[in-house]
Order: structure tokens, then sequence, then C-alpha cells
């Protein structure tokens, strides 16, 4: 079924799935884990393994990306996993504002695993927006915002 010509509310409900050529399954059943058989290492029909992806995964993604606009989604099973990635999209030199109240876990991966890969952080009170302003520079490439925060 082509996506791009439905709303919004449909998009949400249907985008990214198809009846499974295997099972006929009209909505995308629930894999929970399972490895798939390869012809040979790296040779897969798609799923090697369901920590790296799996069918209710991949439908979740693009319906997200259908809905966002964008042309692929990412889903991680863990709010680290997705930010760890995405930091890891920044090079050094590279700027991020944080705001100042973050969980501990993002703490930690700023400050012990992207600050020795060259990445740096200015932390700010985010309660007052006006002081996010003053920390953007040339190299800013993300303001990372959590909510709900740490107290």
């Amino acid at each position: 079924m082509a996506h791009d010509d439905l709303q919004f509310e449909t998009r949400a409900i249907h985008a990214g799935q198809a009846p499974d050529a295997a099972t006929g399954a009209v909505m995308t059943p629930i894999h929970l884990s399972t490895t798939y058989a390869q012809e040979g290492p790296g040779v897969h029909k798609g799923f090697e393994y369901s920590r790296t992806s799996n069918p209710t995964r991949k439908t979740l993604e693009t319906c997200l990306a259908s809905l966002e606009g964008a042309k692929h989604g990412m889903a991680f099973a863990s709010g680290c996993g997705g930010m760890t990635t995405l930091f890891h999209t920044l090079k050094p030199g590279d700027h991020i504002i944080a705001c100042d109240d973050v969980y501990g876990g993002t703490f930690r991966i700023l400050d012990k695993v992207m600050k020795p890969l060259g990445i740096e952080t200015s932390w700010v009170d985010m309660t007052d927006p006006s002081r996010i302003a003053p920390l953007l520079r040339p190299t800013t490439k993300l303001v990372w915002v959590e909510t709900p925060t740490n107290p």
C-alpha cells in the first residue's frame, strides 16, 4: 500500500505494514526474540538477529518515519541506546548544549564517553530558555533536552 496519499491518522495505523508473505498476517505480529536462518555469515533475508532488527521493530520504524515525513526511522530498546547512537553521529570538535539535570546515565555518557572523543558539552538550567542562546556557537550540533528530568 502506498502511504504518501494517506492522512496522518491512517498512516499512524497502517504505514510500514503489508500482509506477511509467509503467513498472510495482515497486522505485523510481535516478534519478541529469534534468530533467522542465513545462507552464510552476513547473508540474510533482511533480518539476522532480533537484537539488530526484527519485523516488528522495522514496521514501527517505517511507521514513525512516515509520520515524521522522513526517509528512515530508528527505534531502540532503551533511551540510552538511542541517545548513544545519536551522540556517536557527532565528530571531534562538535558541541552539545544539555540541560543540567539530565538522567545520570546521560551525564556519564556525555562526560565519560563523548568528552574523551572530543565532543564538548555545555550544561545549562533550561528552566529559563533565554540561557540557551548565549551558549550557541558554530560548532553546536545538538541541544539536548530531557523530560521528565532528575529533580
